[in-house]
C-alpha cells in the first residue's frame, strides 16, 4: 500500500498522532491535518488516494470535507469518524457521498481492513476506466465495435466508414494517398 496516499484529518492530536503512526506501521502513506481547513488546503496541493476524516471539528466539519473532496475528485475513497454515535448523522455522511462510517474509538484493525478492501475497489474501477477508452478494432476485417449507448462490449460491429460517419456526422468519400497511388497504381501505369 506503498504507493497508496492517505489523509488523515482530526482536531484532537492525540487522536490524529497515534492514528497516523499505527497507519505508517501498516505501510500506508500517511500526510496529517489538525483541522477542515488544512485538510483542503493539503487535498487541492496534492490528491489522496483515500481521507479519513473526524465528522465532528470546529470551522469546517467532516461533512463539509466530504463533501468538497468528492467534488474535486469523486474517486476519492472517503471514510468518516466519530466519537459521536448518532444515526442521523451516519445517514447525512453516506448521503453526502461517504465510502463507509466509523464510531471512534474503532478497531485499527477494522480500519486497516477497509481502507485495504477500498483501494482495491479503487484500483479496479481504474483499471475498468481505462479499458473503456480502448477502442475495439477488429484484427481481420478492420470493423469498430460501437459501444456507445450499450454495454462495454456489447455494440454493434461497424465498417470503418459507417462508423467515421456516425461519430462525425459527416458523409465520407474515398479517394487515394499519394502513398498508395504510387504503390497500387503507378506501376501499374507504367
Amino acid at each position: 500500500m506503498r504507493d497508496k496516499t492517505v489523509l488523515l484529518v482530526d482536531d484532537e492530536k492525540p487522536i490524529l498522532d497515534s492514528l497516523s503512526n499505527y497507519l505508517e506501521k501498516n505501510d500506508f502513506n500517511v500526510t496529517t491535518a489538525i483541522s477542515g481547513e488544512a485538510a483542503l488546503a493539503a487535498f487541492r496541493a496534492t490528491p489522496f488516494d483515500m481521507v479519513i476524516t473526524d465528522l465532528i471539528m470546529g470551522g469546517i466539519n467532516g461533512i463539509e470535507v466530504l463533501k468538497e473532496i468528492k467534488k474535486i475528485n469523486f474517486e476519492t475513497c472517503v471514510l468518516i469518524l466519530t466519537g459521536q454515535g448518532d444515526m442521523s448523522l451516519a445517514i447525512e455522511a453516506l448521503r453526502a457521498g461517504a465510502d463507509d462510517f466509523l464510531l471512534k474509538p474503532c478497531d485499527a484493525d477494522e480500519l486497516v481492513l477497509k481502507m485495504e478492501r477500498f483501494f482495491e475497489r479503487q484500483d479496479a474501477f481504474r483499471k475498468i476506466k481505462i479499458y473503456e477508452k480502448f477502442l475495439p478494432i477488429c484484427m481481420y476485417c478492420k470493423k469498430i465495435r460501437d459501444d456507445s449507448g450499450t454495454e462495454p462490449g456489447a455494440g454493434k460491429w461497424l465498417r470503418l466508414e459507417e462508423f467515421l460517419r456516425r461519430k462525425s456526422g459527416t458523409d465520407l468519400t474515398h479517394g487515394c494517398c499519394p502513398e498508395c497511388f504510387d504503390e497500387r497504381i503507378g506501376d501499374w501505369l507504367k
